[in-house]
């Protein structure tokens, strides 16, 4: 039998034993007083490769968008974001809840982009009848999609020309690096220019990087400081958090210029379901290949595909995810797997449309 393939997302994966030994060998101290070496390395480090003052390490994604959200936003005040992003969507609706910050949702295009002009017209006046609009947050990758250079460095001119901050969900800001390489001459090179558009960055360590554990925030010094705070009263003081943060430095050492494999394992999904009557693939630029199926069999193959060890997600649409846990032996029976789903069936007739995003 195969071993399994996980696809549901990259993060699912193992530390590697390098990794291990990494973690295992981390110098420690207690990272509330500010005296892990680990963590204090960690985000040197990242602040560096992002172009930033500071960062701060934390548990997660969601709390490292939430502390920048709080850190840039007061009570009352308001953030723009895409309808589908991750931090209005999918965090709980922490930023009204916690931070009593007014998230405003514009539609988003088939890549994540708000259009500048509906930008514009979102940023209330400065009037007592309006929440005060303070914040755009973008988000690179989205649904797999890198966001371009161009946009970026438009959408958050407008942005800073109106008077508002600018906070960038690059969760998986390094897959976005590696695809554009115009950006720099190497994926940390890339990160760098990409984060420069940004007054803050949040950058996830467990997603396409394979750490366990782990975001970070990076921004001004004034503004971590803040962050700082919210990360304490959020319950994201770790103490001898030094034997994750040294997870996160040894992905940042070894696992940045590899995720190309990830993307041209992507593709290679991409390319061997285009053949296969009854599915239709809608996103393939980085590590997430998006797949629409025919007739509503979405949960049949899905489970089709659980019984032969093959794990994804998806509602109507379906969702694959590389990683470094999966090499081209499993893309190959993934793509058995389907075939053979599909040829067990009998004609497929129009293929249903996905819903629009889908969770990390």
């Amino acid at each position: 039998m195969h071993k399994q393939v996980d696809l549901r997302s990259d993060t699912v994966t193992q530390p590697t034993p390098a990794m291990r030994e990494a973690m295992m060998a981390a110098p420690l101290g207690d990272d509330v007083f500010g005296d892990d070496p680990s963590v204090q390395a960690l985000q040197a480090r990242i602040a560096d490769i992002t172009g930033k003052e500071a960062a701060l390490f934390m548990p997660t994604g969601t709390q490292s968008n939430l502390c920048a959200l709080m850190a840039h936003c007061e009570r009352g005040d308001e953030y723009i974001v895409g309808q589908f992003a991750h931090t209005y969507r999918f965090e709980g609706g922490g930023a009204a809840v916690l931070g009593s910050i007014q998230p405003q949702p514009l539609t988003q295009g088939t890549t994540g982009e708000i259009l500048l002009a509906e930008i514009g017209a979102a940023i209330k006046p400065d009037d007592p009848h309006f929440a005060r609009t303070r914040l755009l947050c973008l988000e690179n990758t989205w649904n797999g999609h890198p966001m371009t250079l161009t946009y970026l460095a438009q959408a958050t001119s407008l942005a800073r020309e109106r008077g508002l901050a600018t906070h960038l969900d690059g969760a998986r800001l390094f897959n976005a690096a590696v695809a554009t390489p115009e950006a720099g001459a190497d994926a940390c090179a890339a990160a760098r220019h990409i984060a420069g558009y940004f007054d803050s960055v949040s950058v996830c360590f467990s997603k396409g990087l394979g750490a366990p554990v782990g975001s970070a925030l990076c921004g001004s010094r004034t503004l971590i400081a803040r962050a700082l705070r919210w990360r304490k009263m959020l319950g994201g003081g770790m103490r001898q958090s030094g034997v994750l943060a040294a997870a996160a430095s040894h992905a940042l050492e070894h696992h940045v210029e590899r995720l190309a494999q990830d993307h041209a394992l992507a593709q290679r999904l991409a390319q061997g379901l285009a053949g296969v009557k009854g599915v239709s693939v809608r996103s393939a630029q980085t590590n997430i290949v998006f797949v629409d199926v025919a007739d509503g069999q979405g949960p049949a193959l899905l489970a089709h595909l659980a019984q032969h060890g093959v794990l994804a997600t998806g509602l109507i649409g379906l969702r694959f995810v590389t990683h470094l846990d999966v090499d081209e032996a499993g893309i190959d029976h993934a793509l058995a797997c389907i075939r053979q789903f599909f040829s067990e069936q009998p004609g497929s007739a129009s293929l249903a449309q996905s819903p629009r995003s889908a969770v990390y």
